[in-house]
C-alpha cells in the first residue's frame, strides 16, 4: 500500500469541489462504488441504509484518512476505513470504497487506536460488481498479502535480507514490497487483477470503463515507477501473484548477487 510522501496532499486528492449539490454529491458517491445499489451496507434485522465515503486529512497531517457514514436510528454513524493515497479525489473516493467492499465480506480491524468494526453481508448478497471484482478485493489487503508473505520467505530461505514495504525514493510515496538497499534492488509483487495480468486478469462486467481506466492507470503508474527508481540507479522487479514464490525468489537473488561486487583479489607475493 502506497503512503503520502513529505509533501502534504494537494487539496484536490480529498476536499470535495465547492459549490457542489447534493444531487451531485450523491453522483459522484454512485460512481466512485460502482453504482447506487452498491453503497447499500447491511445494517441489521434485514435492514440496508445508504452510505458515503467522506475523506479528511487531518491538522499537519500528510495523509489522507476516508470513513464511512450513514444515517441509522437518528443518528450519524461514522466508522473509519484506512488510507488512501491517490492523486484525486474520485480516485480516492474508489479506492475507499473497495476497502468497504472487502470489509463487507467478513471483519476488518480499523487503525490503531479505533475499535474493530464487523460489517456482516445479507446472505446471498454481494457489495463488488462482478465476480472478477470480488474475488480480487478478497485477497486484495494492501500490504502483508499471502502471496507477499510466501515470497518473502522464500527469499529468506535463500540467505538473503531485505527491508519490506520500503521506499525506495524518500521523495516519492511508491513503496517495494522488498527492497535490498545497499544494492539497490525493489521487488514488486503485482496482483493480476489489480496491474492488469495479460494472463488472468478479467474485466469486471459492471462498471467495467471505469474499472478499465483503474486498471490502465496502475499499469502506467507501475512503469513510471520503474522509470524513476531507474534514473535514481535502482534496479527492479516485478513478479506476478500467481507464480511460483520459489521460482521468483531464484530470480530475485539472481539479480541481488549480480548487483554484488566482485571480491578484490590480493597480488600473489613474488617469488625468492
Amino acid at each position: 500500500m502506497s503512503s503520502w510522501s513529505d509533501e502534504t496532499p494537494d487539496d484536490r486528492a480529498w476536499r470535495p469541489a465547492s459549490g457542489l449539490s447534493r444531487a451531485a454529491r450523491q453522483a459522484e458517491q454512485d460512481l466512485a462504488a460502482g453504482g447506487a445499489p452498491e453503497r447499500l451496507i447491511p445494517i441489521g434485522d434485514g435492514a440496508e441504509a445508504k452510505a458515503s465515503i467522506e475523506l479528511r486529512r487531518l491538522p499537519k497531517s500528510r495523509r489522507i484518512y476516508s470513513y464511512l457514514r450513514w444515517y441509522q436510528s437518528g443518528r450519524t454513524q461514522v466508522r473509519y476505513i484506512g488510507e488512501v493515497a491517490e492523486t484525486d479525489r474520485a480516485a480516492n473516493l474508489a479506492s475507499a470504497w473497495t476497502q468497504v467492499k472487502e470489509c463487507g465480506l467478513g471483519t476488518y480491524a480499523c487503525a490503531s487506536g479505533d475499535r474493530p468494526t464487523t460489517v456482516r453481508k445479507k446472505a446471498g448478497s454481494s457489495w463488488a460488481s462482478s465476480d472478477a471484482v470480488r474475488a480480487s478485493m478478497r485477497g486484495n489487503k494492501g500490504r502483508d498479502t499471502k502471496p507477499e508473505l510466501m515470497l518473502r520467505s522464500a527469499v529468506h530461505a535463500l540467505g538473503l535480507r531485505f527491508r519490506v514495504n520500503y521506499r525506495p525514493i524518500k521523495s516519492s510515496r511508491r513503496t517495494a514490497d522488498i527492497a535490498f538497499t545497499k544494492l539497490k534492488v525493489a521487488v514488486f509483487l503485482d496482483g493480476c487483477f489489480w496491474h492488469g495480468c495479460a494472463q488472468h486478469h478479467r474485466q469486471a462486467k459492471t462498471n467495467a470503463d471505469f474499472w478499465a481506466t483503474k486498471i490502465e492507470g496502475n499499469r502506467t503508474r507501475d512503469a513510471e515507477t520503474d522509470r524513476l527508481l531507474a534514473a535514481e540507479g535502482w534496479v527492479t522487479l516485478r513478479v506476478w501473484e500467481h507464480e511460483d514464490p520459489k521460482a521468483a525468489a531464484d530470480r530475485v537473488a539472481e539479480i541481488v548477487r549480480s548487483r554484488r561486487p566482485l571480491p578484490s583479489v590480493r597480488p600473489s607475493p613474488s617469488s625468492p
